[in-house]
């Protein structure tokens, strides 16, 4: 029986710090090329291409790898940090 990653990703739980996001971007930032890095490496797919060219994001659903961090920080990604102590990720399915 095989699982797909949405069914995998859909058991964790998220511990949403709602007064504390940690990572905000620049959702109009200009290079497309640079936010096209992070529609196209995103495990969880949390950064979305608006139809107006600005980019959107959840962090809400965040896997926490740094995979944004070490594309864009700097650039589109102005902050990234780890939530605060029993906030974030719990995998659930390994």
């Amino acid at each position: 029986m095989s699982v797909s990653i949405e069914e995998k990703l859909g058991v964790n739980k998220y511990f949403v710090d709602e007064g504390n996001a940690h990572i905000e971007i620049d959702p109009n930032y200009p290079d497309m090329k640079e936010k096209m890095k992070l529609v196209n490496a995103c495990p969880g797919g949390l950064y979305k291409l608006n139809e107006n060219g600005s980019l959107s994001f959840d962090y809400a659903g965040c896997l926490e790898c740094g995979t944004c961090r070490i594309l864009c920080l700097g650039t589109i990604i102005k902050k990234w940090e780890f939530p605060e102590g029993t906030m974030g990720v719990e995998f659930r399915h390994g």
